[in-house]
């Protein structure tokens, strides 16, 4: 921000830990897939001297992308740490993914980090910003984090700077759109055959100098006489928006009257309004030209990070309970404190096991500590909490990560980041705190998944595995959720997309070595009688030795909804002995269970057993629960069985430009809409009532029909008729054994 360059070590990836919180920036690099998130990464440890050599996506050789997954598919899919050293600062570089699918790997780099750098192309264009980062930049204003924009492929033809840095405060400055200025201006060089015009270094507004790279090498001098009107213009604006967010209100005052405000008053009052996330700097980006030390602008975010983004120290801590929820002080940025740390990614190491990735808040983590180990939890279905899970663990070797290599630790202080290798059964999410006075951090948001994914075991070996794999990725995924339908007899993975599903599975396979199959996911539907109906059971055997009898009258009539299965009594004479009763109704409820007509239990029907016969004998329990079965089944085939699906609660919020394909698509799904209403941001929220089997991919479709703009929660509402030419459909699947609803 001074327009000066630092000395740097060439660590070549090895930063020591930092001593003291103020020496510690933690930022993460929020934006779109295909933004350019992670070659920045690459650009500013080349800068930082942490690399020798920048490595490229298409290469699958960059430092952030260092897993299998992500060099096959030439994309970020988790969070990475990429630290590294500048002008006496430890910079905790989080690199996200930029997918929606993975926005709860962005959720906890925002959990780890204090400010973001919010990556932007200049291929965009303004309705393609609008869709495809409002969301995230309102992840970052959700988690109160400081921003500054970076603007990169200003290589790339018919771009502009200055078209991107108006759109960006249009979408992002709200309304004061002069919260979203440039520090800097791209210098551009001679037009080539293609009519494009390199980047080839930098106006600083503030210093009023040219930053040249056209040489390879970073060199200032005084701007071209054709170059000051524009800079003029520029700084002025930039200098009135500093003033406007300045805490000396006699400083627009002073300005106005024409006195020329002082360039270190200037930088001061910049800094501390980027700190505080009121004002937003633009900056541009490139990456080092073959053979350079230094991309164009990486020394100047360097010193946008170390000197403008706040420490540690300035953050708001997070919310602190006892394990049983009773309220704890907020925990102090203090090494010197009593340990606060939290769990913000888990990931497996096929040579290391689990690796926990932490983030200390309070005092300080060492190795061979013993700390309390406590975390919420999900249950089964990965919706209710369970009891808080806690144990009492050492803590192994303290590493900084840097790709695929790890260099050792001796302490990880308050407000710095360290990856901990085998820390017993830590999930994302858990909380380290002394072990004489645990505490428990409330855990950061996770969007809900709601695409089901049905998975099998391939092969028998694979069986075993199965659950411990599964067990494995949902503790290292909290935004997945694992479900063992008890309906249908299923494993689902409920996941945040298609990439996200795929991802799932190649982890499955490649790092817990689990072969399996997708399978279509079933709805659990039921079945109940169209109208009442009567049925005799007649078990009737004698084939030598002690034979079998039983013979039952049942009548069975509709219920409303809900009512479930009701069993009346009403035998007289002793025509059924009273010690055989109950057993009719157990082989009544065993055969309601298994369903009649499509194979789906029954519900909401009274039984009542009217007459019978008994042997003094052959008859027993078995052949009474028999009789029973039979009865309900022959009574079902004197009238019509009903299949009930169940009718999900769905909650819509788009903008308002796809309020009307949404209500459309909604009807098309045999859904009701049953209202809307306004929302801030100029949104929408639809509420409408969709049977559930109809949106089972409404996370993908929704997606595509509001250009990513659209989210969406359901909730079970209850089981209602389906109309019959569904029925008959789902039937025939059944018949022909395709695993339909």
């Amino acid at each position: 921000m001074g327009d000066k360059a630092h000395a740097h070590p060439g660590a070549a990836g090895g930063v020591p830990a930092a001593g003291h919180p103020s020496a510690v920036r933690n930022v993460v690099l929020v934006g779109p897939s295909g933004s350019g998130k992670t070659t920045l990464v690459e650009a500013l440890a080349l800068t930082a001297g942490a690399v020798n050599r920048a490595g490229r996506v298409e290469d699958g050789a960059t430092v952030s992308d260092y897993d299998e997954i992500e060099q096959r598919r030439r994309r970020s899919v988790q969070l990475s740490l990429v630290p590294v050293a500048w002008d006496g600062c430890r910079i905790n570089l989080l690199d996200t993914p930029g997918y929606a699918d993975f926005v709860g790997e962005l959720r906890a780099g925002l959990r780890a980090a204090d400010a973001a750098l919010f990556v932007v192309s200049a291929a965009q264009d303004a309705a393609s910003v609008a869709a495809t980062t409002r969301a995230a930049w309102e992840e970052c204003a959700l988690a109160g984090t400081p921003r500054a924009i970076v603007v990169t492929h200003l290589d790339t033809a018919r771009t502009s700077f200055d078209d991107m840095t108006r759109i960006c405060a249009e979408a992002f400055g709200g309304e004061d759109p002069d919260a979203v200025l440039p520090l800097y201006l791209p210098v551009l060089g001679p037009e080539g055959a293609d009519g494009h015009a390199p980047l080839t270094g930098l106006t600083g507004l503030l210093s009023r100098r040219i930053l040249d790279y056209s040489s390879g090498e970073r060199a200032e001098r005084p701007p071209a006489p054709d170059q000051e009107e524009p800079l003029r213009a520029a700084r002025d604006r930039l200098i009135e928006g500093i003033i406007a967010e300045s805490e000396d209100e006699s400083l627009m005052d002073r300005y106005l009257d024409g006195e020329d405000i002082d360039v270190a008053t200037l930088i001061a009052d910049l800094e501390r309004a980027v700190a505080r996330g009121s004002f937003h700097p633009v900056l541009t980006a490139a990456p080092a030209a073959e053979g350079a030390r230094q991309g164009i602008g990486t020394v100047e975010l360097l010193e946008l990070i170390t000197r403008g983004f706040p420490t540690p120290l300035e953050r708001t801590p997070p919310v602190v309970t006892t394990p049983s929820g009773k309220p704890r002080p907020a925990p102090v940025c203090d090494p010197d404190g009593p340990l606060v740390a939290e769990v913000v990614k888990t990931a497996s190491d096929p040579y290391v096991g689990r690796v926990s990735l932490v983030r200390v808040f309070s005092g300080t983590l060492r190795p061979d500590d013993s700390v309390h180990l406590c975390g919420h939890g999900l249950d089964a279905t990965g919706h209710a909490p369970r009891p808080c899970h806690e144990a009492e663990i050492r803590v192994g070797a303290l590493t900084s990560p840097f790709g695929r290599r790890q260099h050792a630790l001796d302490r990880c202080v308050a407000g710095d980041l360290a990856c901990v290798a085998r820390l017993g059964e830590a999930e994302t999410g858990d909380t380290l705190s002394p072990v004489d006075d645990p505490v428990l951090i409330e855990p950061w948001s996770t969007p809900d998944p709601l695409l089901p994914l049905a998975v099998r075991a391939h092969g028998k070996a694979d069986e075993d595995k199965l659950s411990q794999g599964l067990a494995r990725l949902v503790a290292e995924d909290p935004t997945l959720r694992l479900e063992q339908n008890p309906d249908t007899g299923q494993v689902v993975l409920w996941c945040l997309g298609e990439a996200h599903q795929e991802v799932a599975l190649e982890r499955l396979r490649s790092r817990y070595g689990v072969q399996v199959d997708a399978e279509p996911h079933r709805v659990p539907l039921r079945e109940t009688f169209a109208g009442p109906a009567a049925g005799r059971g007649r078990h009737v055997k004698q084939s030598g030795g002690h034979g079998q009898y039983a013979i039952c009258e049942i009548e069975v009539e509709p219920l409303p909804p809900g009512s479930g299965i009701e069993f009346v009594d009403k035998v007289v004479g002793g025509a059924v002995p009273r010690q055989f009763v109950p057993s009719v109704e157990k082989g009544v409820r065993a055969q309601a269970a298994r369903g009649l007509a499509a194979g789906h239990p029954l519900v909401d029907v009274r039984v009542t057993l009217l007459d019978g016969k008994a042997h003094s004998v052959d008859s027993s329990d078995a052949a009474f629960q028999t009789a029973g079965a039979l009865a309900l089944r022959e009574a079902a085939s004197e009238t019509r069985i009903q299949l009930l699906e169940p009718v999900c609660e769905v909650s819509v919020l788009v903008p308002d430009d796809y309020v009307g394909p949404v209500m459309s698509d909604l009807s098309g799904r045999r859904g009701r809409v049953v209202g809307t209403e306004q929302s801030p941001g100029g949104r929408t929220l639809v509420r409408a009532e969709v049977p559930e089997i109809e949106v089972g991919r409404y996370a993908v479709d929704l997606r595509s029909l509001s250009h990513g703009t659209g989210r969406f929660d359901r909730a079970y509402a209850r089981h209602e008729a389906m109309p019959p030419q569904v029925a008959d459909r789902v039937r025939a699947e059944r018949a022909d054994g395709s695993p339909g609803a």
